[in-house]
C-alpha cells in the first residue's frame, strides 16, 4: 500500500544557464536617460526518469534607451523533481505551480546578483502568480486546440 503513497521531493535547485551582455558599452554608460526594462518569464516541465522531472524557469531582463540594449540578462533555474503516485491533472498541476514556486525565488536571486555583478543596480523580480499563470496557459491552450481545424 505504502508504493501507491503520493510521493513530492525536491532532488536538486540549480542555476542551469545564465549570460549577460552589454553590446553598447562602454559608450551606452554614459547616456543619463532611464533605460526602459521588459522582463519575459517562462516555465517548462520535463520528464528526466520515470517519476523524475526537470523544472525550468526562465527570465529574460532586457533594458534598452532608445533603440540601443544597455544589457541583457538571460538565466534559466531548474529543479530536479520526484514526483509519483498523482493523477495526470494534479501532475500538470504540480509541474506548472508548486515547482516553479520553489525554483522562482532562486532565479530572482541569480538576475539580481548577475545584474549587479555588471555594474548595474540590481533589477528585482517581481513575485510571481504561478496558479494564475498557469491557469492562463491552460485556457489559452485550450482556445487554440478550439480554433484548430478538425
Amino acid at each position: 500500500m505504502a508504493d501507491q503513497d503520493p510521493v513530492f521531493q525536491i532532488q536538486r535547485v540549480y542555476l542551469k544557464e545564465a549570460s549577460l551582455e552589454q553590446p553598447n558599452s562602454p559608450g551606452i554608460l554614459l547616456e543619463q536617460e532611464q533605460p526602459a526594462v521588459d522582463i519575459q518569464l517562462g516555465v517548462e516541465g520535463t520528464p528526466v526518469a520515470e517519476g523524475i522531472f526537470e523544472v525550468c524557469v526562465t527570465a529574460t531582463v532586457q533594458t534598452k534607451i532608445k533603440d540601443k540594449t544597455v544589457f541583457l540578462v538571460e538565466a534559466k533555474q531548474a529543479g530536479i523533481f520526484e514526483i509519483r503516485n498523482l493523477p495526470q491533472e494534479q501532475l500538470g498541476q504540480i509541474l506548472g505551480i508548486a515547482c516553479p514556486q520553489i525554483v522562482y525565488p532562486y532565479l530572482r536571486g541569480n538576475v539580481a546578483d548577475l545584474i549587479q555583478r555588471g555594474g548595474f543596480p540590481p533589477v528585482h523580480l517581481s513575485e510571481i502568480n504561478f496558479q494564475a499563470m498557469y491557469e492562463q496557459q491552460q485556457a489559452d491552450a485550450a482556445a487554440a486546440a478550439g480554433s484548430l481545424p478538425q
